[in-house]
């Protein structure tokens, strides 16, 4: 639709072309105005998907989903042995599952980590659109909630494999749920804990590959090294240290914990794990580092203009 205006002085239109008004179509929005918490739950659900390839190309898909099976192909294979010779327990308990796959673990995390955060850095965009500017602290807790929850889902549903493996073998069923429920506290925490390390690194820089390298780096780098001093400590005849060099790995610290609080058996050279007053101390640190990581992010995305 076009519409002329009259001239100035009110007689003939000199200049119609000058004089003429395009309605292109813009319209105000006069639909319903979401708030922040819908803001959160679609950024949320948005970096959830992207984490497993979901809603990208299908190379993309490949390596989370191939990470995924890997995770589960040996809790398969342990429910199908349990229930062939009717064995009255799993060949590994809930709480050591994920340690004894601690590799795939750090490999889900360092490939998935920086897809969460680099493209946004380094584009300075995000794959939505928002009816309203978005705040700092919806990012980060929306980013940080779907990467933890990232990890819970690779991590947990192994578990409730093994779970329901040990209920068809007709194992006791509350000394199963008792430590399935075991299980699944470990792997929350764990989950928490590297979902925030791997962002902060991540999100150090706007590289993928830099991010890739950073976290694997520091995950296999800490657990060499504490694992290694933990054994010569061990061999010197200073066992009473070990527990106290656990502090300085996230792998060695979610063993640390879940053997002080869920009565797992200790990974650590010698089984010298933390008791409950030792356990306490590793609690606190996972804590600290939690919080730490959501206080960098937030501190680095304020730096990012965010």
């Amino acid at each position: 639709m076009s519409t002329t205006t009259p001239s100035p002085a009110g007689g003939a239109d000199t200049a119609p072309e000058a004089a003429r008004i395009h309605n292109i179509g813009y319209r105000n929005y006069s639909g319903r105005r979401l708030g922040r918490a819908y803001v959160r739950r679609s950024l949320y659900v948005q970096s959830l998907r992207g984490a497993f390839g979901l809603g990208r190309s299908a190379k993309s898909k490949v390596m989370p989903m191939l990470l995924f099976a890997v995770m589960c192909v040996p809790a398969l294979i342990m429910v199908a042995v349990a229930v062939t010779i009717k064995s009255d327990e799993l060949p590994l308990e809930y709480t050591q599952y994920a340690g004894a796959l601690s590799m795939v673990i750090a490999l889900f995390l360092a490939a998935q980590a920086p897809q969460t955060v680099s493209r946004d850095l380094r584009f300075r965009t995000v794959p939505l659109y928002f009816s309203r500017p978005i705040e700092r602290v919806d990012y980060v807790v929306a980013k940080y909630g779907a990467m933890a929850s990232a990890m819970f889902l690779l991590t947990a549903l192994p578990l409730v494999v093994l779970y329901i493996g040990a209920l068809l073998a007709k194992m006791d069923f509350l000394d199963q749920s008792k430590e399935f429920g075991q299980g699944l506290v470990s792997v929350a925490v764990l989950s928490v804990l590297y979902a925030g390390i791997g962002l902060v690194l991540a999100a150090t820089t706007p590289r993928r590959g830099f991010g890739v390298a950073a976290i694997i780096g520091m995950l296999v780098i800490s657990f060499g090294a504490v694992t290694s001093v933990q054994a010569i400590a061990e061999a010197n005849g200073s066992g009473h240290v070990v527990k106290w060099i656990g502090l300085f790995s996230p792998f060695s610290l979610i063993d640390g914990f879940q053997t002080a609080f869920l009565g797992a058996g200790s990974g650590f050279p010698g089984g010298e794990g933390p008791g409950a007053a030792v356990g306490v101390v590793y609690l606190l640190v996972v804590l600290a580092l939690i919080a730490g990581s959501y206080a960098a992010l937030m501190r680095r995305y304020a730096k990012a203009g965010l």
